[in-house]
Protein backbone atom coordinates (compact mmCIF):
# COMPACT_ATOMS: atom_id res chain seq x y z
CA UNK A 1 0.00 0.00 0.00
CA UNK A 2 0.96 3.29 -0.74
CA UNK A 3 1.63 5.95 2.16
CA UNK A 4 0.65 9.82 2.32
CA UNK A 5 3.36 12.04 1.58
CA UNK A 6 1.36 15.03 3.30
CA UNK A 7 -1.23 15.31 5.93
CA UNK A 8 -3.87 16.43 2.70
CA UNK A 9 -3.06 13.27 1.13
CA UNK A 10 -3.48 11.50 4.40
CA UNK A 11 -6.82 13.04 4.96
CA UNK A 12 -7.83 11.60 0.99
CA UNK A 13 -6.49 8.03 1.99
CA UNK A 14 -8.78 7.75 5.29
CA UNK A 15 -12.07 9.30 3.31
CA UNK A 16 -11.59 6.55 0.66
CA UNK A 17 -11.51 3.50 3.25
CA UNK A 18 -13.91 5.33 5.40
CA UNK A 19 -12.11 6.08 8.25
CA UNK A 20 -12.86 9.94 8.21
CA UNK A 21 -16.08 11.72 8.69
CA UNK A 22 -16.00 15.35 8.26
CA UNK A 23 -18.60 17.11 10.80
CA UNK A 24 -19.96 20.79 9.33
CA UNK A 25 -21.62 22.04 12.93
CA UNK A 26 -19.78 24.75 14.61
CA UNK A 27 -17.65 23.34 17.70
CA UNK A 28 -15.37 24.56 20.66
CA UNK A 29 -11.90 23.56 21.28
CA UNK A 30 -12.76 24.51 24.89
CA UNK A 31 -13.86 21.00 26.00
CA UNK A 32 -16.58 20.44 23.73
CA UNK A 33 -14.36 18.56 21.37
CA UNK A 34 -12.23 16.94 23.79
CA UNK A 35 -15.93 15.33 25.20
CA UNK A 36 -16.82 14.20 21.41
CA UNK A 37 -13.72 12.54 20.76
CA UNK A 38 -13.04 10.75 24.01
CA UNK A 39 -16.58 9.28 23.10
CA UNK A 40 -15.36 8.48 19.55
CA UNK A 41 -12.44 7.41 20.40
CA UNK A 42 -13.53 4.69 23.28
CA UNK A 43 -15.72 3.41 20.14
CA UNK A 44 -13.17 2.80 18.29
CA UNK A 45 -15.01 5.32 15.72
CA UNK A 46 -12.98 7.63 12.88
CA UNK A 47 -10.72 10.29 12.33
CA UNK A 48 -12.53 13.40 12.68
CA UNK A 49 -12.45 16.52 10.83
CA UNK A 50 -14.03 19.48 12.37
CA UNK A 51 -14.44 22.29 9.43
CA UNK A 52 -16.22 24.56 11.66
CA UNK A 53 -13.70 24.75 14.81
CA UNK A 54 -13.47 28.04 16.84
CA UNK A 55 -12.80 30.83 15.60
CA UNK A 56 -13.04 29.66 12.70
CA UNK A 57 -9.91 30.49 10.71
CA UNK A 58 -8.73 26.74 10.46
CA UNK A 59 -10.13 22.93 10.42
CA UNK A 60 -9.32 20.93 13.22
CA UNK A 61 -8.06 17.19 12.55
CA UNK A 62 -8.24 14.84 15.51
CA UNK A 63 -8.05 10.85 16.00
CA UNK A 64 -6.27 10.12 12.79
CA UNK A 65 -4.52 7.28 14.63
CA UNK A 66 -7.07 6.18 17.03
CA UNK A 67 -7.13 2.36 15.49
CA UNK A 68 -4.81 0.02 14.44
CA UNK A 69 -6.12 -0.17 11.43
CA UNK A 70 -5.47 3.67 11.03
CA UNK A 71 -1.93 3.19 12.28
CA UNK A 72 -1.55 0.41 9.68
CA UNK A 73 -3.28 2.42 7.06
CA UNK A 74 -0.43 5.66 8.04
CA UNK A 75 2.38 2.78 7.37
CA UNK A 76 0.96 1.59 4.17
CA UNK A 77 1.05 -2.11 5.82
CA UNK A 78 -1.18 -4.62 7.17
CA UNK A 79 0.53 -5.67 10.25
CA UNK A 80 2.48 -2.87 12.74
CA UNK A 81 4.90 -6.02 12.90
CA UNK A 82 5.10 -5.31 8.79
CA UNK A 83 6.98 -2.43 9.88
CA UNK A 84 9.22 -3.95 12.45
CA UNK A 85 10.23 -6.24 9.37
CA UNK A 86 11.39 -3.68 7.79
CA UNK A 87 13.90 -1.95 10.83
CA UNK A 88 15.06 -5.75 11.14
CA UNK A 89 15.83 -5.85 8.10
CA UNK A 90 18.48 -3.00 9.22
CA UNK A 91 19.54 -3.92 12.39
CA UNK A 92 20.45 -7.53 11.29
CA UNK A 93 22.84 -6.51 8.37
CA UNK A 94 25.76 -8.89 8.24
CA UNK A 95 28.68 -8.77 5.68
CA UNK A 96 27.30 -10.37 2.54
CA UNK A 97 28.51 -13.92 1.75
CA UNK A 98 27.71 -14.34 -2.09
CA UNK A 99 26.78 -12.63 -5.01
CA UNK A 100 22.52 -12.63 -3.90
CA UNK A 101 23.43 -11.68 -0.20
CA UNK A 102 25.65 -8.32 -1.28
CA UNK A 103 23.23 -7.08 -4.02
CA UNK A 104 20.46 -6.86 -1.30
CA UNK A 105 23.43 -5.56 1.26
CA UNK A 106 23.53 -2.89 -1.18
CA UNK A 107 19.81 -2.02 -1.89
CA UNK A 108 19.31 -1.76 1.88
CA UNK A 109 22.36 0.61 2.12
CA UNK A 110 20.51 2.31 -0.86
CA UNK A 111 17.71 2.67 0.87
CA UNK A 112 18.86 3.64 4.29
CA UNK A 113 20.65 6.42 1.82
CA UNK A 114 17.74 7.85 0.15
CA UNK A 115 15.87 8.31 3.40
CA UNK A 116 18.32 11.46 4.35
CA UNK A 117 15.76 14.36 4.35
CA UNK A 118 16.80 16.83 1.50
CA UNK A 119 16.41 20.85 1.10
CA UNK A 120 14.30 22.39 -1.38
CA UNK A 121 13.85 26.27 -2.33
CA UNK A 122 10.08 26.45 -1.73
CA UNK A 123 7.65 24.74 0.33
CA UNK A 124 3.68 24.32 0.52
CA UNK A 125 3.91 25.23 4.15
CA UNK A 126 5.33 28.80 3.48
CA UNK A 127 2.31 29.98 1.32
CA UNK A 128 0.96 32.43 3.77
CA UNK A 129 3.79 34.15 5.77
CA UNK A 130 2.98 35.89 9.31
CA UNK A 131 5.35 38.18 10.99
CA UNK A 132 5.50 40.10 14.02
CA UNK A 133 2.45 41.57 14.96
CA UNK A 134 0.87 39.60 12.17
CA UNK A 135 1.14 36.51 14.78
CA UNK A 136 -2.17 35.61 16.95
CA UNK A 137 -1.98 32.14 18.00
CA UNK A 138 -5.86 32.64 18.64
CA UNK A 139 -6.48 32.43 14.99
CA UNK A 140 -5.83 28.34 15.70
CA UNK A 141 -8.40 26.09 17.40
CA UNK A 142 -5.96 24.67 20.01
CA UNK A 143 -7.54 22.82 22.39
CA UNK A 144 -8.32 23.66 26.17
CA UNK A 145 -8.71 19.23 26.37
CA UNK A 146 -9.70 19.36 30.79
CA UNK A 147 -11.98 21.16 32.79
CA UNK A 148 -8.64 21.46 35.24
CA UNK A 149 -5.94 22.80 31.84
CA UNK A 150 -4.12 25.66 32.72
CA UNK A 151 -4.71 27.02 29.10
CA UNK A 152 -5.28 25.80 25.56
CA UNK A 153 -2.38 23.29 24.83
CA UNK A 154 -1.13 22.63 21.10
CA UNK A 155 -0.81 18.45 21.64
CA UNK A 156 0.82 17.31 18.42
CA UNK A 157 3.37 19.35 17.31
CA UNK A 158 7.01 18.60 15.92
CA UNK A 159 9.46 20.39 17.77
CA UNK A 160 12.72 20.97 15.92
CA UNK A 161 15.78 21.98 17.78
CA UNK A 162 19.87 21.72 17.01
CA UNK A 163 22.42 20.39 19.76
CA UNK A 164 24.63 23.51 20.11
CA UNK A 165 27.78 20.81 20.47
CA UNK A 166 27.69 18.93 17.28
CA UNK A 167 25.08 20.96 15.32
CA UNK A 168 22.71 17.54 14.86
CA UNK A 169 19.13 17.73 14.68
CA UNK A 170 16.40 16.49 17.04
CA UNK A 171 12.93 16.46 16.07
CA UNK A 172 10.51 15.74 19.33
CA UNK A 173 6.68 15.80 20.29
CA UNK A 174 6.13 18.30 23.34
CA UNK A 175 3.19 19.63 24.75
CA UNK A 176 2.96 23.73 24.23
CA UNK A 177 1.00 25.79 26.47
CA UNK A 178 -0.26 28.91 24.87
CA UNK A 179 0.36 31.98 26.71
CA UNK A 180 -0.72 34.87 24.51
CA UNK A 181 -0.84 36.19 21.04
CA UNK A 182 2.99 35.21 20.78
CA UNK A 183 4.47 32.86 22.75
CA UNK A 184 3.64 29.27 24.63
CA UNK A 185 5.58 26.81 27.45
CA UNK A 186 7.78 24.36 26.19
CA UNK A 187 7.18 21.29 28.16
CA UNK A 188 10.86 19.80 27.95
CA UNK A 189 10.77 16.62 30.07
CA UNK A 190 13.83 15.58 31.95
CA UNK A 191 14.53 12.69 29.90
CA UNK A 192 13.76 14.06 26.48
CA UNK A 193 16.16 15.20 23.88
CA UNK A 194 15.18 18.96 23.57
CA UNK A 195 15.26 19.29 27.27
CA UNK A 196 19.37 18.47 26.58
CA UNK A 197 19.68 20.79 23.66
CA UNK A 198 18.32 23.22 25.39
CA UNK A 199 20.68 22.78 28.60
CA UNK A 200 23.55 22.49 26.66
CA UNK A 201 22.79 26.12 24.63
CA UNK A 202 24.30 29.21 25.95
CA UNK A 203 21.93 32.43 25.43
CA UNK A 204 19.10 32.15 22.76
CA UNK A 205 18.11 29.09 21.35
CA UNK A 206 16.23 28.96 17.59
CA UNK A 207 13.08 26.81 17.35
CA UNK A 208 10.84 25.42 14.95
CA UNK A 209 7.05 23.65 15.25
CA UNK A 210 5.90 21.82 12.55
CA UNK A 211 2.18 21.10 12.40
CA UNK A 212 -0.17 19.47 10.52
CA UNK A 213 2.61 16.35 9.02
CA UNK A 214 2.22 13.11 6.83
CA UNK A 215 1.59 10.32 9.61
CA UNK A 216 4.94 8.64 9.50
CA UNK A 217 6.92 11.84 10.52
CA UNK A 218 3.93 12.89 12.90
CA UNK A 219 5.08 9.43 14.15
CA UNK A 220 8.54 9.64 13.92
CA UNK A 221 8.51 12.88 16.16
CA UNK A 222 6.96 10.85 18.82
CA UNK A 223 9.32 7.60 18.52
CA UNK A 224 12.05 7.06 21.15
CA UNK A 225 14.88 7.23 18.97
CA UNK A 226 18.42 7.40 20.25
CA UNK A 227 20.36 11.02 19.87
CA UNK A 228 22.18 10.48 16.95
CA UNK A 229 19.07 9.15 14.75
CA UNK A 230 17.45 11.92 12.69
CA UNK A 231 13.86 11.56 13.20
CA UNK A 232 13.12 12.81 9.73
CA UNK A 233 15.67 10.03 8.45
CA UNK A 234 13.78 7.23 9.69
CA UNK A 235 10.54 9.34 8.24
CA UNK A 236 12.26 8.71 5.02
CA UNK A 237 13.32 5.12 5.85
CA UNK A 238 9.47 4.07 6.32
CA UNK A 239 7.86 6.16 4.05
CA UNK A 240 10.12 4.87 1.00
CA UNK A 241 10.27 8.37 0.30
CA UNK A 242 12.83 11.31 1.84
CA UNK A 243 11.57 13.91 3.75
CA UNK A 244 11.49 17.06 1.85
CA UNK A 245 12.82 20.36 3.98
CA UNK A 246 12.52 24.28 3.38
CA UNK A 247 14.62 26.74 5.32
CA UNK A 248 12.77 28.78 7.57
CA UNK A 249 12.01 32.49 7.11
CA UNK A 250 13.10 33.73 10.34
CA UNK A 251 15.46 30.92 11.80
CA UNK A 252 18.47 29.04 10.57
CA UNK A 253 16.35 25.63 10.78
CA UNK A 254 14.95 23.34 8.11
CA UNK A 255 11.23 22.27 8.15
CA UNK A 256 9.55 20.06 6.70
CA UNK A 257 8.12 21.71 3.33
CA UNK A 258 4.71 20.45 3.33
CA UNK A 259 3.83 21.09 6.62
CA UNK A 260 0.34 22.94 7.20
CA UNK A 261 1.31 25.11 9.94
CA UNK A 262 4.53 26.36 11.26
CA UNK A 263 5.76 28.11 13.87
CA UNK A 264 8.89 29.84 14.50
CA UNK A 265 10.92 31.78 17.07
CA UNK A 266 13.55 31.03 19.82
CA UNK A 267 13.71 30.32 23.42
CA UNK A 268 15.79 32.32 25.65
CA UNK A 269 18.16 30.30 28.67
CA UNK A 270 16.64 32.06 31.40
CA UNK A 271 13.05 32.55 30.71
CA UNK A 272 10.67 30.37 32.17
CA UNK A 273 7.10 30.06 32.81
CA UNK A 274 5.05 28.36 35.11
CA UNK A 275 3.21 25.42 32.93
CA UNK A 276 0.54 23.57 33.58
CA UNK A 277 -1.74 22.36 35.05
CA UNK A 278 -2.75 19.72 32.38
CA UNK A 279 -4.03 16.55 31.93
CA UNK A 280 -2.27 13.81 30.91
CA UNK A 281 -2.29 10.69 29.74
CA UNK A 282 -1.24 9.49 33.14
CA UNK A 283 -4.61 10.47 33.55
CA UNK A 284 -4.04 12.53 36.27
CA UNK A 285 -3.45 16.52 35.75
CA UNK A 286 -0.10 16.99 35.92
CA UNK A 287 1.23 20.53 38.65
CA UNK A 288 2.38 23.70 37.55
CA UNK A 289 6.37 23.65 36.62
CA UNK A 290 8.85 25.74 35.37
CA UNK A 291 9.57 25.03 31.73
CA UNK A 292 11.05 27.20 29.40
CA UNK A 293 9.56 30.14 27.24
CA UNK A 294 8.66 29.88 23.27
CA UNK A 295 8.89 33.38 21.49
CA UNK A 296 7.31 32.77 18.49
CA UNK A 297 8.71 35.20 15.97
CA UNK A 298 6.97 33.87 12.64
CA UNK A 299 4.17 31.76 11.84
CA UNK A 300 4.14 30.61 8.25
CA UNK A 301 1.49 27.64 6.53
CA UNK A 302 -0.56 26.68 3.28
CA UNK A 303 -3.41 28.36 2.27
CA UNK A 304 -6.64 26.84 4.18
CA UNK A 305 -4.53 25.33 6.58
CA UNK A 306 -5.61 22.14 8.82
CA UNK A 307 -4.83 22.47 12.45
CA UNK A 308 -4.07 19.35 13.54
CA UNK A 309 -4.41 17.75 17.70
CA UNK A 310 -4.69 14.48 19.50
CA UNK A 311 -6.29 14.55 23.24
CA UNK A 312 -4.39 12.56 25.90
CA UNK A 313 -6.47 11.64 29.34
CA UNK A 314 -7.37 8.00 30.81
CA UNK A 315 -6.73 5.09 28.74
CA UNK A 316 -7.52 4.36 25.75
CA UNK A 317 -7.10 7.58 24.29
CA UNK A 318 -6.13 8.00 20.66
CA UNK A 319 -2.14 8.38 21.63
CA UNK A 320 -2.85 3.99 22.78
CA UNK A 321 -2.10 3.13 18.80
CA UNK A 322 0.72 5.78 18.82
CA UNK A 323 2.52 3.64 21.61
CA UNK A 324 1.32 0.75 20.01
CA UNK A 325 3.17 1.18 16.90
CA UNK A 326 6.36 2.17 18.99
CA UNK A 327 6.46 -1.50 21.11
CA UNK A 328 5.97 -3.11 17.36
CA UNK A 329 8.32 -1.10 15.36
CA UNK A 330 11.11 -1.15 18.20
CA UNK A 331 10.83 -4.91 19.49
CA UNK A 332 13.73 -5.43 16.91
CA UNK A 333 15.92 -3.06 18.89
CA UNK A 334 15.09 -4.32 22.00
CA UNK A 335 15.82 -8.06 20.62
CA UNK A 336 19.33 -6.83 19.08
CA UNK A 337 19.95 -5.82 22.65
CA UNK A 338 18.41 -8.18 24.90
CA UNK A 339 18.48 -11.10 22.22
CA UNK A 340 16.81 -13.59 24.97
CA UNK A 341 13.55 -11.65 24.12
CA UNK A 342 10.79 -13.38 22.47
CA UNK A 343 7.84 -10.39 22.41
CA UNK A 344 6.94 -7.41 24.81
CA UNK A 345 3.71 -5.90 25.51
CA UNK A 346 2.85 -2.43 26.85
CA UNK A 347 -0.45 -2.60 27.95
CA UNK A 348 -2.47 0.81 26.72
CA UNK A 349 -4.07 1.09 30.55
CA UNK A 350 -0.56 1.23 31.69
CA UNK A 351 0.38 4.20 30.69
CA UNK A 352 3.41 3.30 28.07
CA UNK A 353 5.72 3.28 31.20
CA UNK A 354 3.80 1.93 34.05
CA UNK A 355 4.38 -1.90 33.07
CA UNK A 356 5.79 -3.97 30.77
CA UNK A 357 5.25 -7.78 29.35
CA UNK A 358 7.94 -9.56 28.21
CA UNK A 359 8.01 -13.53 26.93
CA UNK A 360 12.07 -15.12 26.98
CA UNK A 361 13.97 -17.94 26.19
CA UNK A 362 15.00 -19.08 29.65
CA UNK A 363 18.65 -20.38 29.58
CA UNK A 364 19.67 -20.53 33.12
CA UNK A 365 19.18 -19.75 37.02
CA UNK A 366 18.13 -15.93 37.34
CA UNK A 367 17.49 -15.29 33.71
CA UNK A 368 14.17 -13.24 34.33
CA UNK A 369 16.35 -11.44 36.45
CA UNK A 370 18.74 -10.60 34.35
CA UNK A 371 16.55 -9.19 31.65
CA UNK A 372 14.22 -6.66 33.85
CA UNK A 373 17.81 -5.27 34.90
CA UNK A 374 18.40 -5.29 30.94
CA UNK A 375 15.10 -3.61 30.64
CA UNK A 376 15.80 -0.93 33.36
CA UNK A 377 18.68 -0.06 31.31
CA UNK A 378 17.62 0.32 28.09
CA UNK A 379 16.86 3.56 26.59
CA UNK A 380 13.45 5.15 27.49
CA UNK A 381 12.08 1.81 28.78
CA UNK A 382 14.34 2.42 31.91
CA UNK A 383 11.70 4.35 33.31
CA UNK A 384 9.54 1.31 33.03
CA UNK A 385 7.57 1.21 36.95
CA UNK A 386 6.86 -2.51 36.52
CA UNK A 387 8.01 -5.52 34.27
CA UNK A 388 6.36 -9.07 34.09
CA UNK A 389 8.93 -11.70 32.94
CA UNK A 390 6.81 -15.14 31.33
CA UNK A 391 8.39 -17.95 29.42
CA UNK A 392 8.97 -18.44 25.44
CA UNK A 393 5.37 -20.03 24.84
CA UNK A 394 3.20 -17.14 26.65
CA UNK A 395 1.33 -15.19 24.16
CA UNK A 396 2.75 -11.32 25.68
CA UNK A 397 -0.58 -9.80 24.69
CA UNK A 398 -3.53 -12.62 25.83
CA UNK A 399 -3.75 -10.60 29.19
CA UNK A 400 -5.79 -13.39 30.41
CA UNK A 401 -2.96 -16.12 30.00
CA UNK A 402 -0.73 -13.59 31.25
CA UNK A 403 -2.38 -13.65 34.38
CA UNK A 404 -2.51 -17.47 34.62
CA UNK A 405 0.93 -17.78 34.78
CA UNK A 406 1.79 -14.59 37.13
CA UNK A 407 -1.13 -16.56 39.88
CA UNK A 408 0.40 -20.03 38.65
CA UNK A 409 3.97 -19.82 38.83
CA UNK A 410 4.96 -17.15 41.00
CA UNK A 411 6.07 -17.51 44.92
CA UNK A 412 6.43 -13.59 46.08
CA UNK A 413 8.35 -14.04 48.44
CA UNK A 414 11.01 -15.99 45.90
CA UNK A 415 9.80 -14.09 42.57
CA UNK A 416 9.31 -10.27 43.52
CA UNK A 417 12.00 -8.05 43.16
CA UNK A 418 12.14 -4.43 44.48
CA UNK A 419 14.55 -2.57 43.11
CA UNK A 420 14.50 1.27 42.36
CA UNK A 421 15.34 4.06 39.62
CA UNK A 422 14.60 6.29 37.44
CA UNK A 423 10.72 7.01 36.48
CA UNK A 424 8.97 9.33 34.41
CA UNK A 425 8.85 12.96 34.85
CA UNK A 426 5.09 12.89 34.64
CA UNK A 427 4.38 9.86 37.54
CA UNK A 428 3.00 11.42 40.47
CA UNK A 429 2.85 8.35 42.65
CA UNK A 430 6.96 8.19 43.89
CA UNK A 431 7.49 10.05 47.06
CA UNK A 432 10.61 11.46 45.00
CA UNK A 433 9.99 13.11 41.41
CA UNK A 434 12.27 11.33 38.80
CA UNK A 435 13.29 8.55 41.02
CA UNK A 436 11.25 5.83 42.56
CA UNK A 437 10.70 2.03 43.23
CA UNK A 438 10.37 -0.81 40.90
CA UNK A 439 8.69 -3.86 40.99
CA UNK A 440 9.73 -6.96 38.45
CA UNK A 441 7.41 -10.40 38.66
CA UNK A 442 9.27 -13.74 37.70
CA UNK A 443 6.07 -15.57 35.95
CA UNK A 444 8.57 -17.95 34.17
CA UNK A 445 8.93 -21.68 35.25
CA UNK A 446 11.32 -22.54 38.44
CA UNK A 447 14.08 -25.23 38.64
CA UNK A 448 15.39 -26.86 41.29
CA UNK A 449 18.46 -24.61 41.01
CA UNK A 450 16.26 -21.61 41.86
CA UNK A 451 14.99 -23.30 45.01
CA UNK A 452 11.87 -24.81 43.48
CA UNK A 453 10.67 -28.04 44.14
CA UNK A 454 10.11 -30.39 40.99
CA UNK A 455 8.14 -28.45 38.43
CA UNK A 456 4.63 -30.51 37.41
CA UNK A 457 3.76 -30.68 33.67
CA UNK A 458 1.22 -28.71 32.01
CA UNK A 459 -1.65 -29.68 31.19
CA UNK A 460 -2.20 -29.98 27.56
CA UNK A 461 -4.04 -32.34 24.82
CA UNK A 462 -2.28 -33.99 22.26
CA UNK A 463 -1.99 -32.87 18.72
CA UNK A 464 -3.56 -35.93 17.42
CA UNK A 465 -6.83 -35.78 19.77
CA UNK A 466 -7.22 -32.64 19.29
CA UNK A 467 -6.73 -33.35 15.18
CA UNK A 468 -9.15 -36.27 15.38
CA UNK A 469 -11.76 -34.01 17.13
CA UNK A 470 -10.95 -31.42 14.86
CA UNK A 471 -12.31 -34.06 11.87
CA UNK A 472 -15.22 -34.99 13.38
CA UNK A 473 -16.59 -31.88 14.53
CA UNK A 474 -19.55 -31.89 12.54
CA UNK A 475 -20.57 -35.52 13.03
CA UNK A 476 -21.01 -34.61 17.23
CA UNK A 477 -24.49 -32.51 16.40
CA UNK A 478 -22.79 -29.20 17.80
CA UNK A 479 -22.41 -25.49 16.73
CA UNK A 480 -19.02 -24.48 15.04
CA UNK A 481 -16.00 -24.55 17.38
CA UNK A 482 -15.47 -21.37 19.07
CA UNK A 483 -13.32 -18.53 17.95
CA UNK A 484 -10.67 -16.89 19.64
CA UNK A 485 -12.32 -14.89 23.21
CA UNK A 486 -12.80 -11.04 22.31
CA UNK A 487 -10.07 -10.52 24.69
CA UNK A 488 -7.68 -12.57 22.71
CA UNK A 489 -8.83 -11.00 19.59
CA UNK A 490 -8.09 -7.57 20.82
CA UNK A 491 -4.60 -8.10 22.36
CA UNK A 492 -3.31 -10.21 19.81
CA UNK A 493 -0.46 -8.34 17.90
CA UNK A 494 -1.21 -10.60 14.66
CA UNK A 495 -4.95 -10.00 14.77
CA UNK A 496 -7.07 -9.85 11.73
CA UNK A 497 -7.56 -6.20 10.46
CA UNK A 498 -11.00 -5.08 10.96
CA UNK A 499 -12.54 -1.66 10.69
Amino acid sequence: MAVARDLRAWIALLEREGELVRVAAEVDPHLEVTEIVDRVVKAGGPALLFENAKPGHHPLLINQFGTERRMCLAFGVELLDDVAAKLANVLEMQPPEGLAAKVRGLKTLKSIADSRPHTVKQGACQEIVLRGDEVDLGHLPVQTCWPGDAGPFITLPAVITRDPRTGTRNVGMYRMQVLGRRSTAMHWQIHKDGRADYLFTEGRMEVAVALGLDPITTYSASAPLPKHIDELMVAGFLRGESVELVRGVSVDLEVPAHAEIVLEGFIDKGELTDEGPFGDHTGYYTPAEQFPVFNVTAVTMRNDAIYPSIVVGKPPQEDAWLGKATERIFLPAVKMTVPEIVDYDLPVAGAFHNLVIVSIRKAFPGHARKVMHAIWGLGMLSLTKGIVVVDAHVDVHDYEQVMFYVGANVDPKRDVLLSEGPLDHLDHAPTLQFVGGKIGIDATAKSPAEGAREWPEEIEMSAAVKELVDGRWSEYGLAAPPQARPAEIRQSSRRLLRR
